[in-house]
């Protein structure tokens, strides 16, 4: 059987597991303020070949971690804490890492990005064929700039020339630039009261 078969034929159960853990999340986060966005997905065929064609995993259908992939958009920077905490108390996570550049000089993608274990009934419930699924949590500016950028600068169909990469990055500093002046009006607001 080819990779693209057995990768179509797993859909409807990481479907299925994506929709539960939905609801999971949800329920988890249903009494945190200032979330804007809940999802989650099953990575489509298409996605999943594509990112095998361009990572040129050795077993993909066991080594490709966000084959169910879930992103929590917060509005701002002091939110993301709040729901990393509240993450988890719940679900079991086997990675974690901060996503930014380590040169301060040098803007573009940032979220928190984390591996998790799909809970056991989840995993029972929907014949899972996986054992993890990817979470993103993101502020509103960082989610909107990857959002813009996925296609024109992660996966563009032709190289950006030089003006263009300044502009993305130029766009990608404004996202930070927002992110935290939100956040420090938002925390001083709030400390005042």
């Amino acid at each position: 059987m080819n990779l693209e078969t057995a990768y179509a034929l797993r859909q409807p159960q990481l479907q299925e597991a994506a929709r539960e853990i939905q609801v999971e999340l949800q329920e988890l986060l249903k009494n945190v303020q200032r979330i804007d966005n809940v999802s989650v997905r099953a990575k489509s065929v298409a996605r999943f070949l594509e990112k095998v064609n361009r990572k040129e995993y050795a077993h993909p259908l066991q080594d490709i971690q966000d084959q169910i992939g879930a992103r929590v958009v917060v509005y701002y920077k002091s939110d993301v804490e709040v729901v990393k905490t509240r993450i988890l108390s719940e679900f079991r996570i086997v990675e974690g890492r901060q996503m930014e550049d380590a040169d301060p000089g040098r803007f573009g993608y940032q979220a928190r990005h984390y591996i998790c274990f799909v809970p056991p009934d989840i995993r029972y419930k929907t014949r899972c064929p996986v054992d993890f699924f990817e979470l993103q949590i993101s502020t509103l500016f960082q989610h909107a700039w990857a959002e813009a950028n996925h296609d024109l600068g992660y996966k563009p169909e032709a190289p950006l020339d030089f003006e263009e990469q300044r502009k993305i990055a130029w766009a990608a500093a404004q996202a930070w630039g927002a992110d935290v002046i939100f956040d420090e009006i938002w925390r001083t607001r709030n400390s005042e009261q």
